[in-house]
């Protein structure tokens, strides 16, 4: 076991999040036979069977979804270390990886991004765009924006301060439907928002709830509703209803609409995180204080 490839558990790996020989192939640029023999050479090591054939593809065994976790760590951990073997640390260049939401990845971070290599052109920026939490502690990133306390030990954070969210619609969605004169004329309208009410989902409505109390929320239903804050926005944009948008970002289209603005204001509180030990790397100092000085500019303009 302790002679084992890397190569090989990489293959393993994309194999079970892919399902089948010929996507791993695919994915990871080699020929299907070596991705079969890498499986192989796998089984043979650890003595039980990884992988069942179905007609959806290759299915994992409970002893393969056991190792995943593991080589996930062990892909995240060679991936961070390309990224600091691909710099020197007192350079500005190599490869910097930064988490963040969707929406901020899409509708904010390019232009703090785009700036920040063209002052550094050597510098290499990679942006992973979810609404899940990735672990800074397993360098699964290297810089997170967050929308909720980092509570991890050794990191340093920067408080960017609040990004405050309202209620917007599309003047062709109030054309056709009528503007609510009232917050409680919303339980009468077509409500974007979310398919299922995650942590985060309770968190905001709880925020919501403090911030409004006033406010019907318990009494709107979603009738258009999206697993995605990309995919809400867009049905805002697109005259779908009315939805909750960051202030900043709406203001961008003369056609949205704030609705209820002093009954409505909900504060999105935002910061910006790295392991400590990257403090003194001046690829991530200066990727950081970027982070830091643009969003800080970003909030500041709602």
């Amino acid at each position: 076991m302790n002679n084992i490839d890397w190569d090989i558990y990489r293959s393993f790996l994309a194999v079970l999040n892919l399902g089948s020989l010929s996507a791993a192939a695919r994915e990871l640029g080699l020929t299907q036979p070596t991705v079969g023999r890498h499986v192989d050479a796998l089984e043979k090591a650890v003595g039980y069977q990884l992988f069942t054939r179905s007609q959806q593809g290759l299915l994992p065994t409970e002893p393969a979804l056991a190792m995943k976790p593991y080589a996930e760590t062990m892909a995240a951990t060679a991936a961070a270390m390309q990224r600091v073997a691909s710099g020197e640390t007192d350079a500005v260049h190599g490869t910097v990886r930064i988490s963040a939401s969707e929406v901020i990845g899409v509708e904010v971070l390019p232009v703090i991004l785009g700036r920040l290599q063209d002052a550094y052109p050597d510098l290499e920026v990679e942006v992973s765009l979810s609404d899940s939490l990735e672990d800074l502690l397993k360098r699964e990133a290297d810089i997170a924006v967050r929308m909720t306390t980092p509570s991890q030990d050794a990191l340093l954070v920067r408080r960017i301060g609040n990004i405050p969210l309202g209620l917007f619609a599309h003047r062709r969605y109030l054309e056709r439907h009528g503007t609510p004169a009232k917050p409680q004329d919303l339980t009468d309208h077509r409500f974007i928002g979310y398919d299922r009410r995650t942590a985060f989902v309770r968190q905001a409505l709880e925020e919501i709830r403090k911030s409004a109390p006033t406010f019907p929320i318990e009494g709107i239903r979603w009738k258009h509703r999206a697993d995605s804050n990309l995919a809400q926005l867009a049905a805002i944009r697109a005259g779908v209803g009315i939805g909750i948008c960051q202030v900043a970002i709406a203001r961008r289209d003369p056609d949205l609409v704030q609705l209820f603005r002093q009954e409505f204001d909900l504060p999105l509180p935002t910061w910006v995180a790295m392991h400590e030990n990257l403090k003194t790397a001046r690829r991530w100092r200066v990727t950081f204080d970027a982070l830091v000085e643009g969003l800080t500019e970003y909030v500041r303009s709602a």
